[in-house]
C-alpha cells in the first residue's frame, strides 16, 4: 500500500493531519478508514457522528471534560525523567507517565469522555470490550461516575491472564461477559460487543476502546486521547527545554500511539510507534499488523489486517494482551503509508527483559505492553547517543502479574549507578 501513494499524495494527507483535517467525510484517513457496517447499526453510527458533531467541541462538553480530567482522573500526568536508564542507554530519557492516571492507564481518557457523551445522547446503559482489561476497569469506572450501567466483553484466554482486572470491574459495578468464541482474545471480544449493539441500537451506547472500528470511532477516540501528546508537548518544552528527538509508543489497536503522536505530527520529531513481535514472523506468531499485514476490512474499517492470501483473519500471539490484535486503527496505517511513523516490533523475551530492566533502574513496573516501547526505544538509543527520547508509560503492571508469575525475574543485575 506505501508503493501506491504518490510523493505529492504523502505531502497532501501529512499536511491535512496536521490541520485537522483528517479524517475526511467519508470518515477516511487517505485510502484508510470508512465505515463497513451491517445496515441495522447504521442508525447508531449516524446517530453517534451526529453527536460528536454537537457535543464534542462544545464549550459545555470540553469544560466537562477538562474538570473530570483534572478532578477525577488526575491530569495532567507527570513527566518523569530516567536518569538511570538515560545513563545507561547514552540518551536522554523521558517518560509519560500514563499509568499515573486513574485506573492505572490512558484507557481512562477515553473512557470518561465517551461515557460523557454516552449521557448526553440519552444512553441507557454502555457496553464496552477489553483485551488487557484496561479499557474494561476504565470503561466500568467511567459508567460508575455517570451513572450508567455497563457490561463488558472479554475473551475467556484474556480474562485467565488478566484476573486482577476481571476483579476490579466487578468491583467497579460492570457486569464482565466472557466470550468463549474465535480466538477468545480482542478480536473475538469487539466482534461480541458489535453483535450486542445491533439487538438494541438506540438504548445501548458502545464504548470502544482504542482507534479502531468504523468511523466515528477512530476519530473520537484520537480527540479524546490526545490530552497525552498535548500535555507531554508543554512538558518536555518546560521540563527538558526542548522537544524529543524520538517519541516511541506501544501500538496494538493505537489509541495510547495515536494520542502521543497526533500533537506532535507538525514537528520535528521522529515517531515510532512499536508492535507486538511475539514469538516469530510468521502468521499466528505475532500481533506485528503493520510490519506483516496486508490491506483489508476488519471489524468495520479499512485498514492492514493480520489475514491469509484468501483474507481469513488470523489468530495472534502476544505476552502482552492489549497488543493481541488482528488489525490496526486506520490513521495508523494512513501515517505509515505517508512515511511520517515509523513502526516496528519487539519480541516478547525482549519485552520482559525490558519491564525488568525499568523496575531495577527507575522503580516503575510498566504494562507489558508498554515493555515494547522501552525494548525498541533502547535498540535506537545504541544507534543515536546523546539524543533526547520520549517513552509513552501507557499503563502499569500490576495487571500482568498473574503472567508474569511464570516468568521470574531471570537477573537482579541493576542499571549503571
Amino acid at each position: 500500500m506505501k508503493s501506491v501513494l504518490e510523493a505529492a499524495e504523502k505531502k497532501r494527507l501529512l499536511r491535512a493531519s496536521i490541520r485537522g483535517e483528517l479524517p475526511d467525510k467519508r470518515g477516511r484517513f487517505g485510502p484508510f478508514g470508512g465505515r463497513y457496517v451491517p445496515e441495522t447499526l447504521v442508525p447508531a453510527f449516524e446517530s453517534l457522528e451526529a453527536g460528536i458533531a454537537e457535543h464534542l467541541h462544545s464549550e459545555e462538553f470540553q469544560n466537562a471534560f477538562r474538570r473530570e480530567l483534572r478532578e477525577w482522573v488526575g491530569r495532567p500526568t507527570a513527566l518523569t525523567f530516567a536518569p538511570r536508564l538515560s545513563k545507561s542507554w547514552g540518551t536522554e530519557v523521558w517518560l509519560k507517565r500514563e499509568d499515573l492516571a486513574h485506573t492505572g492507564a490512558h484507557k481512562i481518557n477515553n473512557a470518561i469522555g465517551q461515557a460523557l457523551l454516552a449521557k448526553r445522547l440519552g444512553a441507557k446503559r454502555v457496553i464496552a470490550e477489553t483485551g488487557a482489561g484496561q479499557h474494561g476497569v476504565a470503561a466500568a469506572a467511567a459508567c460508575a461516575r455517570v451513572g450508567l450501567p455497563c457490561r463488558v466483553y472479554m475473551g475467556a484466554v484474556d480474562i485467565e491472564r488478566q484476573s486482577p482486572n476481571v476483579d476490579r470491574m466487578h468491583r467497579l459495578g460492570a457486569e464482565v461477559f466472557p466470550v468463549q468464541s474465535g480466538d477468545k482474545t480482542l478480536r473475538a471480544a469487539i466482534d461480541e460487543a458489535l453483535r450486542e449493539w445491533v439487538s438494541d441500537p438506540s438504548g445501548t451506547y458502545y464504548l470502544l476502546g482504542s482507534a479502531v472500528g468504523a468511523h466515528p470511532y477512530p476519530y473520537l477516540v484520537r480527540e479524546l486521547q490526545s490530552v497525552i501528546g498535548v500535555e507531554a508537548r508543554e512538558q518536555m518544552l518546560e521540563f527538558a527545554g526542548e522537544l524529543p528527538d524520538a517519541a516511541f509508543a506501544c501500538v496494538g489497536g493505537g489509541s495510547n500511539a495515536i494520542g502521543l503522536f497526533y500533537p506532535l505530527l507538525g514537528d520535528d520529531v521522529e515517531l515510532i510507534g512499536v508492535e507486538a513481535g511475539g514469538t516469530g514472523p510468521g502468521l499466528g506468531q505475532n500481533a506485528a499488523t503493520l510490519a506483516t499485514g496486508t490491506p483489508g476490512v476488519l471489524q468495520g474499517s479499512y485498514s492492514i489486517v493480520l489475514q491469509d492470501s484468501d483474507g481469513n483473519v488470523q489468530e495472534t500471539h502476544s505476552i502482552s494482551a492489549g497488543l493481541d490484535y488482528s488489525g490496526v486503527g486506520p490513521e495508523h496505517a494512513m501515517l505509515q503509508a505517508i512515511g511520517r511513523v515509523t513502526y516496528v516490533s519487539a519480541s516478547d523475551d525482549e519485552a520482559l527483559e525490558a519491564l525488568e530492566e525499568l523496575c531495577a533502574a527507575e522503580g516503575i513496573l510498566t504494562a507489558l505492553e508498554t515493555a515494547h516501547a522501552y525494548a525498541a526505544a533502547k535498540r535506537w538509543s545504541k544507534d543515536n547517543p546523546g539524543k533526547c527520547v520520549l517513552i509513552g508509560n501507557s499503563g502499569r503492571g500490576d495487571k500482568d502479574m498473574p503472567t508474569l508469575k511464570r516468568f521470574p525475574p531471570r537477573t537482579r543485575r541493576h542499571a549503571a549507578t
